[in-house]
């Protein structure tokens, strides 16, 4: 992807990482976690290559985290770098109908904000094309979702301020509709940093609207586990390799895949 186009996104970057097969792919943007204060590279090459494995060009946008409140520029952010990406679509053999965003913790949120908020011009610059920036699925690990009891209260701070009212803006499970894309959620049970219960709310507030969602818990982990594979470990805080947390990645792509038969995309036939 020429620079210019990462230049763009206004105190963003954006790391892509294509395939060059010259055949139409779908693609995936990795929203890495960090509690909105920094970027966990765990979240963002890894999963990059796991998905450029799977068949997938894969995108890592490095979103600013320098202002105090965030407020909606993040997700202005993450809205230009769709956009960017379909824009270049003939250029990166991408299927412009199967471009998926994928976040981890507070990047889980920042990309289930696209996946809620994208049919709303007010959170947007002016003159935002809105079907341009809508994602074909979401993808969230261990996703920051509630501003209520549940909250990883330290990344609403950094969206709100301290202000409870003004945090509820960012509370997505209250936003959540028929709109929102499919969704894809995987979560631990033994999360401490953020509870379970995040995924939980935003996955029945997809059913009530009869968005198609899967949900997937597994009883054993801490936060930020990423793929859960030996490349990403962090023993000194007991993010161990767990095969079976590892398994969610799999998943995920076929849940992919399987999105994509069902839209007609011409991504979705012999991904490898």
């Amino acid at each position: 992807m020429d620079a210019s186009l990462s230049e763009r996104l206004r105190g963003a970057s954006l790391d892509a990482y294509p395939l060059h097969d010259g055949r139409p792919r779908g693609a995936v943007v990795v929203c890495p976690g960090g509690g909105y204060s920094s970027v966990s590279p765990r979240e963002g090459e890894p999963v990059a290559r796991a998905f450029n494995r799977a068949g997938y060009h894969a995108f890592v946008l490095r979103y600013s985290c320098a202002a105090s409140p965030l407020g909606w520029e993040p997700l202005r952010q993450l809205s230009r770098a769709v956009a960017l990406i379909r824009s270049a679509a003939a250029e990166l053999s991408i299927d412009p109908a199967d471009v998926s965003v994928c976040g981890f913790s507070a990047g889980g949120h920042l990309a289930a904000s696209l996946g809620v908020f994208w049919n709303d011009p007010e959170r947007f610059a002016p003159g935002t094309e809105l079907e341009a920036h809508r994602p074909d699925a979401l993808v969230l690990a261990y996703p920051v979702i509630s501003s209520g009891d549940c909250a990883h209260r330290s990344s609403f701070e950094r969206l709100a301020g301290p202000d409870r009212a003004a945090q509820e803006a960012f509370s997505l499970e209250r936003f959540a509709g028929a709109h929102t894309p499919p969704t894809f959620l995987w979560h631990t049970a033994e999360d401490r940093d953020v509870p379970i219960r995040n995924s939980l709310l935003f996955f029945e507030a997809l059913l009530a609207a009869g968005v198609s969602a899967e949900l997937h818990v597994f009883p054993r982990g801490v936060h930020g586990l990423s793929l859960a594979t030996p490349d990403v470990a962090e023993i000194a805080k007991d993010r161990y390799p767990d095969a079976r947390v590892a398994g969610w990645f799999d998943l995920a792509v076929s849940w992919l895949a399987d999105r994509a038969a069902l839209r007609g995309s011409s991504s979705s036939i012999d991904r490898k």
